[in-house]
């Protein structure tokens, strides 16, 4: 049974993803406002929302390089139990699930907070700026936009193309990580269903 067909999206995976898309949106969205509220430096400003464009783009990478891995070489870490290959198992096993988190929940929320943090870059440029107020926010914005696009789009292209060219190492190594967490939780938190 291909891996499509096992995993279609249910209802109730439907409904789940869209309430933590909401929740995640909101606790994302009031936390870098915080931050920047916060922070009065402009560079400081600039780093965070490259931090949430960069984000974006690891979960882009996350999200397809889990749909292009493949099962085998994943399956031989795990009978030998090299560490985190489980993880990665149940990551490919659930590729269409993983992929809609990263890349469409966590992805387009980075874009939504990334808009909002450069509109907040913009105003502190116009209070602070020599120039017409008006002027600094409408070119500004503009600029700063654009500059937020290409930075997310083409890091998009750069990241699906090592995500499909070295799929099953990024997934072993996410697997790693995901193990290392299990373990300071004491608990099994991602794989608890599989068992």
């Amino acid at each position: 049974m291909g891996r499509g067909k096992r995993n279609r999206p249910s209802g109730r995976w439907i409904a789940s993803i869209t309430i933590w898309s909401f929740i995640l949106a909101v606790v994302i969205g009031i936390a870098a406002r915080l931050l920047l509220n916060a922070i009065y430096s402009l560079l400081l400003s600039f780093f965070i929302l490259i931090a949430v464009i960069m984000l974006g783009i690891i979960f882009d990478i996350i999200g397809t390089a889990a749909a292009a891995a493949e099962l085998p070489p994943l399956n031989a870490r795990a009978a030998r139990k090299v560490d985190g290959a489980r993880y990665a198992v149940y990551l490919v096993q659930h590729a269409d699930q993983v992929a809609n988190f990263c890349n469409d929940v966590i992805g387009d929320i980075s874009g939504i907070v990334s808009g909002t943090l450069a509109a907040v870059i913009i105003s502190r440029l116009a209070a602070a700026s020599f120039f017409e107020a008006e002027t600094v926010e409408v070119y500004g914005g503009i600029l700063l936009a654009a500059m937020v696009a290409a930075l997310t789009v083409g890091g998009k292209a750069w990241g699906k193309n090592v995500a499909i060219t070295r799929s099953t190492e990024i997934i072993a190594f996410v697997g790693k990580i995901l193990a290392r967490v299990d373990r300071m939780g004491k608990g099994s938190l991602f794989l608890k269903k599989s068992r």
